[in-house]
């Protein structure tokens, strides 16, 4: 190859290395419009009947992107699993939960087998897959971080926690010492934390979840996170809701908020920098389950957590 041939093929490739050089000016580009996250209801009627199947909250094509996603960093999914029958989960994530709508089985995986049954939450790691047995109709209420990856373009390089199971008999037994602990308050819960993250004291080093009772006839103020909320509702009465909406007023109040009921096996999107009030005007407690991207944007220390006094 003569010396004219090399410095052709040299510029041809100094010239793909500049195309895409672009440059924005900057008042125009620092605070550029990104897709609008929505408050979105997932009701329980989706996982009630029909085949074994998963069920995702695909918002793909509202948030732009090319992977199945619930939110920038997260997907969430309900799981229906018919009495007998399997089903295998294999997502490329660091950090997936899993919450026991109703029903029994066990989680096969390399790690071992996890039983459970109604009212239980797990968490696996980056396992390569994970199969699920009912031994009873169950529907599953899974949640995990596979949009992060795919939008970073990188596969797991390695476990960083355990599998762990939080039975329903220990979350029960630590809200009922909460609620003790806290008589007279109106926020009564407790945060799922994994011994491997204890600067975060966090479900896993991306996912974060709050265990809450809001007790009948309580309003829980309004308060904002800039992690975003995918909340689950364990259990209600009617006439218990949120309020979402973007500011407050003087005194406190959401302006024109958006409305989202609790229905028990039902979920819904609280977008991040929303402020949010809980409402219980039913005669018996409520628990909701928020399931977060906070272990991440807390380790970025950008959660910023405010609320109305």
């Amino acid at each position: 190859m003569n010396r004219a041939h090399v410095e052709k093929i040299q510029e041809a490739a100094q010239q793909q290395w500049e195309h895409q050089a672009d440059v924005k000016e900057y008042m125009s580009a620092v605070n550029p419009p990104m897709p609008k996250i929505d408050v979105i209801d997932y009701p329980s009627a989706l996982h009630k009947d029909g085949d074994t199947r998963v069920i995702p909250f695909d918002l793909s094509k509202q948030l732009q992107t090319e992977y199945a996603a619930t939110s920038p960093n997260l997907m969430a999914n309900f799981i229906k699993i018919s009495a007998g029958d399997m089903l295998r989960t294999d997502a490329a994530v660091t950090s997936q939960m899993f919450y026991v709508i109703r029903g029994s089985g066990r989680t096969q995986m390399k790690h071992g087998t996890i039983g459970w049954k109604q009212g239980d939450l797990f968490t696996l790691p980056s396992v390569p897959d994970a199969l699920h047995t009912a031994d009873t109709d169950t529907a599953l209420y899974w949640v995990n971080d596979a949009p992060l990856l795919n939008y970073l373009g990188v596969e797991p390089a390695k476990e960083r926690f355990h599998p762990v199971l939080y039975t329903k008999e220990r979350l029960c037994s630590k809200l009922e010492e909460i609620r003790k602990e806290a008589e007279g308050r109106n926020r009564t819960g407790f945060l799922l934390s994994n011994p491997n993250f204890p600067q975060t004291m966090t479900l896993t080093h991306t996912l974060w979840a709050l265990y809450n009772v809001l007790p009948a006839g309580v309003v829980q103020k309004p308060h904002r996170h800039n992690s975003i909320a995918l909340d689950f509702c364990v259990s209600a009465g009617p006439d218990t809701y949120t309020l979402i909406g973007k500011e407050v007023d003087e005194n406190g109040e959401i302006i024109n908020p958006i409305k989202a009921m609790w229905t028990p096996g039902s979920a819904f999107i609280t977008p991040p920098g929303w402020w949010h009030s809980h409402h219980n005007d039913s005669g018996e407690d409520a628990i909701v389950l928020p399931i977060q991207d906070a272990g991440i944007i807390m380790n970025m220390q950008v959660l910023d957590f405010q609320y109305i006094r």
